[in-house]
């Protein structure tokens, strides 16, 4: 492997932690929602 394929390499790594951190914060929102609208008021 070379130093550009390294590179790429690791903005995809990068890339991919930040894409996984919003779809957990995304399902967080997503299930508070839930949680709130589900309650009988």
């Amino acid at each position: 492997m070379d130093v550009s394929e390294a590179k790429r390499l690791k903005g995809l790594e990068d890339e991919n932690a930040r894409l996984k951190w919003l779809l957990a914060d995304a399902m967080l929102d997503n299930a508070a929602l839930k949680n709130l609208l589900g309650k009988k008021w």
